[in-house]
């Protein structure tokens, strides 16, 4: 059975509040004569986050500098790696960089560029995370990772209570795992399981252009220095150290959004249903953080306004702020939840206690329930 038609959301009150929020947001757009796609400031970020990731190579290349400044570089590019993943090519695999399907494509490429797979990325976040967010065994990202426990519905093994220590060593090797073995894990499970609808034929050609594009990847990153006479330690050091601090940052700011204090994480009946709006669903399983902060906007792509993007993935975050206003007062006037973290440094508090109430072994009342 296709994964997709195991759970279904059954709106039984028949809210009003989505189409109404969405009249609102349009409104807003029409009215301001504003394209609900990038603008020049997108623009000029896309530009700015590539050169941040392509120029240090360039410089380790050409210039081959010492150790501690190559070090310097390559944590750069990993500023740039995950600026690339948070601010381009997730507005562009969202089709909300452009409406030309073209832009979108090249630039929902750029995954691919730093060693993803575009193909995955959609079916695990677009459909399976954007659909399903934060209900177990559907939303890949909340799954258990290894000794890493993130919603309360799996088993709680005995080490797991001091997993607000070490998760952060395992959030740092996320993206190496995913250009070494993660993409290719997935794709088995998804054409397993049904989430991928793709025909025997064109998964070998997708499995095909996988492998071509990570050896690529792998080429570039290693092979290039190494050709040019750097030392292999080197390359590996910076390498390393690139996707660490790239994976810190991206599993960070996602974990602030949904595994934090005051999400729910709720689960389909006996008959697969979801007794819930979808809409409203959203906003009881996402919180927003530091939207006062001009810089973590700009930097994290507007991922610090989550509640936006899940309800209007398809509009660029260059935006966010201006219809977050229009957001949290619909949501008011319906008297559901707009979840928000005014600070970094609370959301970052909130997913400590959550990872602590998580990784605890489950007394009485909570195996009861």
């Amino acid at each position: 059975m296709n994964i997709k038609g195991q759970v279904k959301f059954v709106d039984r009150d028949k809210s009003l509040f989505f189409g109404t929020l969405k009249k609102r947001v349009d409104d807003y757009f029409t009215t301001n004569q504003i394209s609900k796609n990038a603008n020049a400031t997108m623009v000029i970020k896309t530009i700015t986050l590539l050169a941040a990731y392509i120029i240090p190579f360039l410089i380790i290349i050409l210039v081959q500098p010492s150790f501690l400044v190559m070090n310097l570089l390559w944590l750069l590019m990993g500023l740039g790696l995950s600026g690339i993943g948070m601010s381009i090519m997730h507005d562009a695999n969202h089709g909300a960089y452009s409406t030309n399907k073209m832009v979108n494509y090249l630039m929902g490429h750029t995954l691919n560029f730093v060693g993803g797979s575009v193909f995955n990325w959609k079916l695990q976040h677009n459909i399976l995370h954007h659909t399903y967010t934060n209900v177990a065994y559907m939303d890949d990202d909340i799954d258990d990772k290894l000794v890493l426990r993130f919603n309360p519905h799996t088993k709680v093994k005995g080490f797991q209570k001091l997993q607000y220590i070490y998760a952060f060593l395992f959030y740092g090797i996320l993206t190496i795992y995913w250009a070494l073995l993660k993409d290719f894990i997935q794709f088995a499970k998804y054409t397993k399981n049904g989430v991928n609808p793709s025909s025997k034929k064109e998964n070998t050609v997708i499995i095909i252009r996988m492998i071509i594009d990570k050896f690529f990847y792998f080429f570039i990153s290693f092979a290039i220095p190494l050709m040019v006479g750097i030392p292999f330690w080197y390359v590996f050091t910076g390498f390393m150290l690139m996707h660490f601090a790239a994976g810190i940052i991206l599993t960070v700011v996602f974990q602030l959004a949904h595994t934090v204090e005051g999400t729910t994480h709720p689960l389909p009946n006996e008959k697969g249903d979801i007794e819930n709006c979808w809409a409203i669903h959203q906003m009881n399983t996402t919180v927003n953080f530091s939207k006062g902060s001009k810089f973590l906007t700009w930097y994290l792509g507007g991922l610090n306004y989550q509640v936006e993007h899940h309800l209007f993935p398809r509009i660029c975050h260059v935006h966010y702020p201006s219809i977050a206003p229009i957001v949290k007062q619909t949501a008011e006037e319906f008297g559901i939840p707009y979840l928000e973290n005014e600070t970094f440094a609370i959301a970052f508090k909130s997913h400590m206690n959550t990872l602590k109430r998580f990784g605890r072994l489950p007394d009485i009342n909570e195996a009861i329930a």
